[in-house]
């Protein structure tokens, strides 16, 4: 006997279908999992045992086979558990499953039969869309993030009890079969001593004989569904039909947060910072463009509260960019309130300084995301940048030049997103006080210990960071005029977004830092003056072709926030002067 189920599983962040087929045989009671699976799964074995059996179903005493499909695919997790055993349940004749073909089904198995969710459901469930299924059976804890891919039906349960309706077929599939007894001689008969015994019949009724057809209406089932003689059969004759319409998830999500959509009612808003203006210009500059950016300053002056502010000047994510970054946290575990739809604020991440370069790129047996692709398409903030291992600092230069991380492992080779906007703050040496201005609090460093402090970041590394901003001490708290609050910030960046969003409608990129090769060349073009005024910039820094591309790519996002459609020599003048550390060197030189 054979059956088959869908289930899905995760393969990096994305999902993958998996065919669960079950195979009953004659043989010694044994159940055999194959396909690459891992301990969880092949644990699954018990679980569904004890699960079925609790359930007041019987576990097949055969031969039994679990391939998962394809078998050259390693396999891991719990969320076959609810495909085996309905599976099993089915193809041993104790279920009909109508319909199985077009069913997903993902949940782990308690030992009592209750359904406990799995991490991951939002991509398998797009896979299953995109695989032509139409509905999907999960955990109830799991129902709200199904529901969030649309053109699916739910089904929510709670226990494996739930599954089949009350009623059930009013007859048996098939009749017991009677054993043909042999009708002695009288002579033998009455030798053996037989001849005092009732006569047994030979032959099954007529009624009997009517029900080895089919009850109407369950032919084409996807399963074969059999059920075998014995006196233990004939007390569960009777075989269950499976329906889930009682089951029907309807997706009730809440009304969405007035602070996810604006500024009015965040509790943290840049007015709440005194003066720094222009470092909220170099801040709503970064978020216009998605620009990465450093804070280079004493301590107390602001920094932190600075880049703390940033996700509130900066745009929802799109409707692409939502179920990117919802998969992300779906397949990490991460995914806490699904019940206002997609992720639509752009998520904040902000790693502690002691964090491994695995924690931070990704990694382990089999490859999860790390802190750069739960970033993707938001902040990565990075306090005190140079107490970082420089080891776990170097693992950023690939994703912040190709906004992909690619880990290869000897089971697979995975690939996660990781298109961020890199936010960072320093000191300008290990006391802190380099270039205060105070008189009392004054550098105690010698000039080999700024250069050890500043030498735990690589040139290579400030070389992707676009924007490095002295962050002083005010000196004047009252005298710094008007302060930016959040609400005009984002305003200014929602504006220079509309103008990004209609120039790049026919390319994959979103944002200005996105450009280069020849659509660089094509739409941050250069005048002659401004090409003259590069050039004469780039040989007096001694700056890279890279660090040449980024200011240019930067002064657009400037002329964009001035309204200007051609870069003028003062939008590449105040791009230059944001690369302090470029400078700083050359003056110490």
């Amino acid at each position: 006997m054979y059956g088959k189920m869908h289930s899905a599983c995760l393969y990096g962040i994305e999902g993958v279908m998996i065919g669960v087929e079950i195979d009953l045989a004659n043989g010694l009671p044994q159940t055999s999992i194959i396909g690459l699976p891992d301990s969880a799964i092949r644990e699954a074995v018990e679980r569904v045992r004890a699960a079925v059996k609790n359930c007041g179903y019987r576990y097949p005493q055969q031969r039994v086979t679990v391939n998962l499909a394809p078998a050259d695919l390693r396999k891991e997790g719990s969320a076959f558990d609810l495909a085996i055993a309905l599976g099993i349940l089915t193809t041993s004749g104790q279920l009909v499953m109508p319909g199985a073909e077009n069913l997903l089904l993902i949940g782990e198995l308690a030992l009592d039969g209750s359904l406990r969710p799995v991490t991951g459901v939002l991509p398998m469930v797009e896979a299953a869309r995109r695989a032509g299924l139409t509905a999907v059976l999960v955990p109830s804890g799991n129902a709200a993030e199904a529901a969030l891919i649309s053109g699916m039906t739910i089904y929510a349960a709670e226990h494996l009890r739930q599954l089949p309706q009350p009623q059930a077929l009013g007859e048996p599939l098939y009749a017991p079969r009677k054993r043909k007894q042999h009708k002695p001689e009288p002579e033998e008969a009455s030798a053996a001593g037989f001849d005092c015994l009732p006569e047994i019949p030979t032959t099954a009724s007529a009624e009997s004989s009517a029900m080895l057809a089919p009850p109407v209406g369950l032919s084409g089932l996807p399963f074969p569904v059999t059920v075998s003689s014995g006196p233990a059969v004939q007390e569960q004759a009777l075989v269950k039909v499976l329906t889930l319409e009682h089951l029907k998830y309807t997706a009730e999500y809440k009304q969405a947060d007035p602070v996810s959509t604006g500024v009015n009612l965040m509790v943290e808003d840049y007015s709440d910072v005194l003066g720094q203006n222009h470092v909220k210009r170099a801040l709503m500059i970064a978020a216009a463009g998605m620009h990465n950016i450093v804070l280079i300053g004493p301590p107390g002056t602001g920094k932190t509260m600075l880049i703390k502010r940033l996700p509130g000047i900066l745009p929802e994510l799109g409707d692409r960019e939502s179920l990117e970054v919802t998969k992300i946290f779906s397949a990490a575990g991460k995914l806490k309130d699904v019940r206002s739809g997609l992720m639509r604020s752009r998520p904040f991440r902000s790693p502690h300084h002691t964090i491994s370069a695995a924690g931070l790129i990704g990694g382990g047996g089999v490859p999860k995301p790390g802190e750069v692709s739960l970033a993707h398409r938001g902040v990565l903030f990075l306090d005190e940048l140079p107490e970082f291992s420089r080891n776990v600092l170097e693992v950023l230069r690939q994703p912040l030049e190709d906004g992909v991380v690619t880990i290869s492992r000897a089971r697979a080779s995975f690939t996660f997103p990781a298109q961020f906007l890199l936010a960072c703050s320093m000191n300008p040496c290990s006391c802190g006080y380099l270039g205060s201005g105070g008189t009392q609090l004054r550098c105690t460093c010698s000039p080999a210990k700024i250069a050890q402090y500043r030498g735990k970041i690589s040139g290579p590394l400030l070389d992707r960071i676009d924007m490095q901003v002295d962050v002083p001490r005010p000196t004047d708290w009252e005298g710094q005029g008007p302060s930016l609050s959040s609400a005009e910030m984002r305003a200014e960046v929602l504006k220079v977004q509309a103008i990004q969003a209609e120039r790049y409608k026919s390319l994959p990129i979103a944002w200005n830092s996105e450009l280069s090769g020849a659509a660089l060349r094509h739409y941050a073009r250069l005048h002659k003056d401004g090409r003259e005024l590069l050039n004469n910039i780039l040989e007096n820094l001694g700056l890279s072709m890279r660090a040449h591309d980024r200011i240019i790519k930067l002064a657009r996002t400037i002329a964009d926030l001035e309204g200007a459609v051609d870069i003028s020599s003062a939008h590449l003048a105040e791009a230059v002067q944001y690369r302090n550390l470029d400078r700083q060197v050359v003056m110490e030189e």
